[in-house]
Formats: C-alpha cells, structure tokens, sequence
C-alpha cells in the first residue's frame, strides 16, 4: 500500500511540475502554481515547496536558472518578489498587479533561501560554493530588510501592515508573527551553515538571528494552553499550520511544549482536518482581521488546504497511526476522485492542478517512511 501510494503521489507532483512550466522572456523555465501553466509568473514560496518536497522532478539546472532569474528581478533596495512574470516583472505583494494587498510579503526572501538550500543539497560541494558566493550578498540583503520586533521575532507593523505568509496573505496580522519567524529562523539557520560552510557572509550574525528567535518565541504561546498564536496583535488566534511546521522543521521547543501541541492536533483532528486537507484555524473560527473581504468558509478564510497536510502527517504519527493513515488515504483519496486543488471546502473548490497541494503531502509521506517505518507497515496492514 505504502508503494502504491508513494507511487501515485510522485507521479502526481511530477505530471503536475511538468505541466506547470512556462518559459520567460529570456528563455528561462519558470514553475508556475498550477500544473497547467495558467498563470503567468513564478512565486517564489510555490517553486520552493516544490523544489524541497518534489526537487526529483524538477532539473538542476532549472532551479539554478530560477535562482538567478528571481535575483535578477529584486526590488531597487534588495527586498526579493513574491513573484516574477514570464515577461520580467517583479512583483512584491499578495494582488493584482498594480493593486498590492499590504505592504510586500514578508517570507519572500525566505523562501529563496530554503530553494538555495534545497538546491546545496543536491550538488557537488564546490560547484554549489560558487554559486552560494555569487547569491550570498542579495540573500543576505533581503533578510536584512525583514522588520523585526526589539525581541527579534518578524514583525508587522499595524498602521502599515504587509502581507505576511504567502498562504495567509490576505490576513492582516500584525506585532509579533509566528509563521513567519518560523520561516526567517528557518532561512537564518540555513544561512548560517552556508555562510560557515564556504567562508563567505557572516554566519555568526545569522547564529544571533536565530537564537533571538528562539528565545522570544515564548511571547505567541499562549500559557493556558501551550498553544501558540498567529500573531501578537490583530489575529491573536491559535495557528494550526504554524504548530505543525514549527514542530516539523525541528524549532526547538521542550519535550513537554512537544507533546501539548501533538495531542491538541490529535483530539482536535475533526474540528481543521477535511478530505485530509487543513484549515488555518479550528472550524467555526475566522480571522479576525483581513486585508481584503473574504467569505467565511473560503479560501484563506476557512477552507481545507492540503499544502500543509504534509506537516500535519509527520505530526499525528508520533501520536496516532489511525489519524495520519485516514488523512493520508482522504487527501490521495480526493486528489484521484476530484482533483488537488488550492483549497476545498463543501461545496466549494478553488484553483484546480495546485502543484504544491502535491508535492507537500508526497514530501511529508516520504519524510515518514524514513523516520517511521512502524507507520509503514501498519499502513500494509490495515488500507
């Protein structure tokens, strides 16, 4: 069983990668969103999820070549895109072109270094050390730019908000966020094994970032419950996608902090969880501040998303095979039957051929399989 649906899902992520090519004005081949190439631009947080969970489908010289094409089209003042068109456009925030949703996103830069890392992995030592001395000075630039409270977590300033996390850019929330400091601490500490790895940047700088994140988290977690809030101001609300990443990219957080998330996730599976799919937040809550209207029960608003159904997989199996395997049989389950969408909902479906709906969850099952073989052979025995 475990084959078979590794199988599926690979073959999946990689039609869907195939399909999602577009090539730009000056010959480079950009990934698109969905797997049809409808849109007319590369975001830098899909291409990543696409080059860490699905890299096997996608050519090594392409992620170098969309690398350098995102560097390419940086902001005047190093701040990197949400996203560039076929025709050379960077563009900065969540909207319509022209019509920015807050201030630009906050995990571009971000993203970029988790696709630069994804890539390291992959190649030979030194030719990659070239290439991360010619990227160094525009990703460290781009950090660099990223507001951050006195405490160092990312901050959103309310009077001037920015669009945060790409999958919740349409959510205004403001002070200190905890997605997003996730991600920065993620790209800091990826940055400093780069920067110390090939003499080049300041990894002890990054090595500060990091540890300031580390030790300023604890103002999110919410001392009644152990549970960690999206946001310090607006939208002081429990994050579902942001204790599952947290815990999924190994933040360290104690033994005991660990183990209240992974139950919450598991008692509460019912009340985020659809067709295998993941609300922001638990069902009947909505955010309690937008940067633009969005109806309850849609899109970033209350719908089920499979991009982080990945994260929510590896979490649940620590504490219940039943939970993970009937998420995981839902969500492959909805991809044959309906199709992987950006988001679903009853009755409601949006953006067919989503490549990263994909790609997280067979990213996630091959995570799995590594660390959990148990899991592996209850799933032969029981689906």
């Amino acid at each position: 069983m475990y084959a078979t649906l590794k199988s599926y899902l690979a073959e999946l992520s990689s039609a869907l990668i195939k399909g999602c090519r577009a090539q730009a004005y000056d010959g480079t081949w950009l990934y698109t969103p969905d797997g049809i190439a409808n849109y007319n631009a590369q975001w830098l947080r899909d291409f990543s999820y696409m080059a860490e969970y699905a890299g096997f489908a996608i050519p090594q010289e392409d992620i170098i070549a969309c690398i350098r094409y995102s560097i390419r089209h940086r902001r005047e003042d190093g701040w990197m895109p949400d996203r560039v068109t076929r025709d050379g456009i960077g563009v900065f925030a969540a909207g319509e072109m022209g019509a920015p949703i807050g201030e630009a996103n906050l995990d571009n830069t971000p993203f970029l270094v988790f696709t630069v890392y994804s890539l390291y992995q992959r190649m030979d030592t030194e030719h990659f050390g070239s290439l991360f001395r010619e990227w160094e000075p525009y990703l460290s630039r781009g950090l660099s730019l990223i507001p951050l409270n006195k405490e160092g977590l990312v901050y959103n300033d309310p009077q001037k908000p920015h669009s945060p996390y790409g999958f919740t850019d349409t959510v205004c929330k403001t002070g200190g966020l905890f997605m997003e400091s996730l991600l920065f601490w993620r790209a800091c500490r990826m940055m400093e094994l780069l920067c110390n790895r090939y003499h080049q940047g300041d990894g002890t700088q990054y090595a500060a970032l990091s540890c300031a994140v580390e030790n300023a988290l604890g103002a999110l977690r919410d001392n009644s419950t152990g549970l960690y809030y999206a946001a310090l101001g607006d939208c002081r609300q429990t994050d579902i996608w942001g204790m599952a990443y947290m815990l999924y990219i190994g933040f360290p957080v104690e033994d005991a902090g660990k183990e209240i998330i992974l139950d919450f996730l598991c008692e509460n599976y019912d009340r985020y969880m659809y067709k295998g799919q993941v609300r922001h937040l638990l069902q009947g809550e909505y955010w309690q501040k937008l940067l633009i209207d969005i109806e309850p029960e849609t899109y970033q608003n209350g719908a089920y998303w499979a991009t982080a159904t990945g994260w929510i997989l590896w979490c649940l199996v620590q504490k219940d095979f039943s939970l993970a395997a009937d998420a995981l049989w839902k969500v492959t389950d909805c991809f044959k039957k309906e199709g992987s969408f950006e988001c679903v909902n009853r009755n409601y479906e949006k953006l067919p051929s989503m490549v990263v709906s994909a790609t997280n969850v067979y990213g996630g099952l091959v995570r799995i399989a590594g660390e959990f073989p148990d899991f592996i052979t209850y799933l032969e025995e029981t689906l």
